[in-house]
């Protein structure tokens, strides 16, 4: 990849990040700080094509869901990470985990219930937690103005999941009580 192309892609993945973590801050969803770990973080890079695969065909009619999806994954690696994660890493692929729990159109149903174990009002508004910051990831994506279905629609697609796929995790960790402390 050409190194203007590669900083592009840096500086959107970037801006996106950036943009997230202050809407999600500004609902207290987060404190401004992304809340992650190295092994949160190598999870996506095993996960990533699977989860493309699957997302990819769902990008022209239900782009939210091919987007949103990412965020689930974050928040349930995350819950993972927090309750045993001997076991969970263990798995080999986190993704089809629980994808295969129900199939890819109740990804959301899994993490929020089964994962989460959200009901009532909690499982409603992280459903539509993720709808907004989903359709605000639309926004950007669309604000770029890339070609549909090219090679670098398919790059911001990549990144923009990748950043709802941390998000995820960050809101995760920090409904689990994590937070960042200096240690003395």
């Amino acid at each position: 990849m050409e190194k203007a192309i590669f900083d592009y892609l840096n500086n959107y993945e970037k801006s996106l990040l950036s943009e997230v973590l202050k809407y999600l801050t500004s609902l207290g969803h987060l404190d401004g700080k992304l809340l992650e770990t190295e092994d949160i973080n190598e999870v996506w890079e095993k996960v990533a094509p699977s989860y493309v695969a699957d997302s990819i065909k769902e990008i022209a009619k239900y782009p939210n869901v091919a987007l949103g999806w990412a965020m689930y994954v974050g928040m349930a690696v995350a819950r993972f990470w927090d309750e045993d994660w001997n076991c969970y890493s263990s798995k080999e692929n986190l993704y089809e985990y629980l994808r295969d729990k129900r199939g890819y159109d109740y990804l959301d149903e899994v993490v929020r219930g089964d994962v989460l174990t959200l009901d009532g009002e909690s499982y409603d508004e992280m459903e539509e937690l993720v709808r907004k910051t989903s359709s605000m990831v639309l926004s950007h994506i669309r604000h770029e103005q890339i070609e549909p279905q090219s090679p670098m629609a398919f790059h911001v697609f990549a990144r923009s999941i990748r950043v709802l796929y941390k998000i995820g995790a960050a809101v995760e960790l920090k409904n689990l009580g994590y937070k960042f402390e200096r240690c003395s």
